[in-house]
């Protein structure tokens, strides 16, 4: 089919739904619902001839539509619904209001369905066009083989190439390790020395000196006794409190001298007056 073709065909079914419609504003319910069949046969035609497919009547040319995936099942659906109406209206004198509107809205729709579908599809390749295509895809695969196999045999050969060069590298470094060996063996190893100084503790630890040793010069405690009965006061006086009697040759607890005739003792725990005439260095 043309491109002509499908303009015209595609103008034909919206004239179909056109006169379906005005039929229908007439209250010619019957003939509106055999228009819409008309209309849906001519679409069912023209989806079976760009599929390649052939069926014998309308009902069985849906179904075959629905089962190459051409047509969705609610399209199907849609289109056998119309299909009935239109036989309803042809055998059996349908005049129903309802049915014919019904018929109306499903062609309506799909007619929209169809023009996206039909018009944007393609024919399917024909038997001699897919046998010239396998004939090309035969030539161009071994045309594809032979360049493969020469791309191969020049990848082999540079692999080769590359196994040589690496064999001779391989070689040359085994050359350059043996000289560095033998030079390494031949020439002596200079030996180095390294001197270190004997550690010795000499000025280390800090000279300590004795300090001189000092004898603490102490002096001898005066011992003074009574020359005689001797009587102790409380203050360095005649007139002082008598505190007691120290007889004669009794040794006193002499603290200090309190002027030239009264000395300082301790007796019974405090400091009392004796007078210094009665005392004598024992």
């Amino acid at each position: 089919m043309t491109a002509n073709e499908a303009i015209s065909s595609w103008e034909k079914i919206q004239q179909g739904v056109k006169e379906a419609e005005t039929l229908m504003g007439k209250r010619e319910y019957n003939l509106s619902m055999v228009k819409a069949r008309q209309t849906l046969e001519f679409m069912v035609h023209c989806l079976c001839d760009q599929a390649g497919i052939m069926e014998p009547d309308l009902s069985r040319s849906i179904d075959a539509l629905y089962n190459e995936r051409v047509i969705t099942k609610t399209t199907c659906e849609h289109y056998h619904k119309i299909r009935m109406l239109g036989n309803s209206a042809v055998h059996e004198n349908n005049t129903s209001a309802y049915d014919a509107n019904q018929a109306y809205q499903f062609l309506s729709q799909e007619v929209y369905t169809f023009s996206h579908d039909y018009r944007a599809g393609k024919r399917r390749p024909s038997a001699a066009s897919k046998s010239r295509s396998s004939q090309t895809e035969r030539r161009t695969s071994g045309s594809s083989r032979g360049s493969s196999s020469s791309r191969s045999r020049k990848k082999n050969s540079d692999s080769r190439f590359s196994s040589t060069d690496l064999i001779r590298l391989g070689a040359v470094l085994v050359c350059v390790a043996v000289i560095v060996l033998v030079v390494r063996l031949v020439l002596p190893k200079k030996k180095g020395t390294t001197e270190t100084a004997p550690v010795t503790t000499e000025n280390l630890l800090p000279e300590t000196t004795a300090a001189p040793e000092t004898m603490a010069e102490t002096t001898p405690a005066a011992v003074y006794k009574t020359s005689d009965n001797l009587n102790v006061r409380s203050e360095p006086s005649t007139s002082g409190n008598k505190l007691g009697l120290l007889p004669a040759g009794t040794i006193v607890d002499y603290v200090e001298d309190y002027d030239s005739d009264w000395a300082v003792i301790n007796y019974d725990g405090t400091q009392a007056y004796v007078s210094k005439q009665f005392l004598v260095h024992d």
